[in-house]
């Protein structure tokens, strides 16, 4: 296993989800609090983050350098690991700064990121030209990929995985929102671990399905190289359902206010506008689909986001009868 700094809350909790499954009237939902690892405000980056500041530490740097949407998940985790561990941070973020910010953003601010904003087709080159600009001026950055996916981050769901099989219930299914592939990638890498012999099923929050199939098939490949495993993942290996893309990345439509609604009144959980009420829409709408068999258990795995609530773009929209 790569080196790993340990301070999410874990192992995070299974919860049953007894008035979401009675008013969805479908198999047994049971949710997975990675909402609750105890980084400003939790999320699943949280585990990532514990493998990739051990690298980032083993070279000796001083600055993390990350990227992401304006009310990046990742970017807030990043940049809270960034202080408490005494390293400075620049996220490269995309998008229009809200102003003033709110959400993720305002915590970006408040906790300690240098920001710099650009388009989301010029992220790569940004992230390039940032990261030269810091190494010119004698600094010690480390890249972290978009998301934190690449192998060393993926340990943090490899172990995840590990993490799940000492929990009860071992669930038929696990469904989850799935973008930039660390997550899915590092669950079936654990999973093949563990023995886990359910189904691994990512929402596409963004991506077509063929495309995140390609990326999370390679990433899981590498990944296991990584800990010394001669496995190979095929597209074959990996479960995405991308028909809940909507309006495309960040737009909230009417699918994710009612499964934000929902989670929050039967049962308490706070989804966020983005990953975790795009893939609670997509899970609500295959159970109203008879896509699982009622007497399997369901996992959904809570990834975070909650802060992304406040935005002022969503509260309107939420607010609506």
């Amino acid at each position: 296993m790569k080196p790993r700094i340990h301070f999410a809350h874990l192992p995070t909790k299974i919860e049953s989800l007894p008035r979401l499954s009675a008013a969805l009237q479908g198999p047994r939902l049971v949710v997975k609090r990675d909402d609750q690892t105890g980084l400003a405000f939790g999320g699943n980056k949280t585990r990532k983050l514990e493998y990739l500041l051990a690298e980032a530490r083993e070279q000796e740097a001083d600055l993390l350098i990350t990227a992401g949407a304006v009310q990046s998940n990742h970017c807030r985790q990043t940049v809270a690991a960034a202080s408490r561990f005494g390293f400075d941070c620049i996220l490269v973020l995309f998008g229009d700064p809200p102003d003033p910010p709110d959400g993720n953003h305002l915590l970006h601010y408040l906790l300690g990121a240098e920001v710099v904003f650009t388009q989301r087709e010029n992220v790569d080159n940004k992230l390039r030209e940032v990261f030269q600009n810091a190494m010119s001026e004698g600094r010690k950055p480390y890249l972290i990929p978009y998301g934190g996916s690449n192998p060393t981050g993926a340990m943090g769901d490899v172990n995840a995985m590990l993490e799940l099989a000492q929990q009860d219930p071992t669930p038929d299914w696990i469904v989850f929102p799935s973008s930039s592939g660390g997550t899915q990638a590092g669950m079936l890498v654990g999973g093949r671990l563990s023995g886990y012999s359910g189904k691994i099923l990512g929402i596409s929050v963004d991506e077509p399905a063929e495309v995140l199939k390609v990326n999370v098939s390679k990433l899981a490949t590498e990944t296991a190289a990584a800990i010394g495993k001669d496995w190979y993942f095929s597209v074959d290996d990996v479960l995405v359902n991308d028909e809940y893309t909507g309006q495309g990345y960040a737009v909230m439509g009417e699918p994710e206010i009612e499964a934000i609604r929902l989670f929050a009144q039967k049962e308490a959980l706070i989804l966020d506008p983005v990953y975790t009420g795009r893939a609670a829409a997509g899970l609500i709408d295959l159970i109203r689909k008879k896509f699982f068999d009622p007497s399997e258990t369901v996992l959904f795995w809570h990834t975070g986001g909650g802060p992304a609530l406040f935005a002022s773009r969503y509260q309107s929209r939420l607010l609506e009868n």
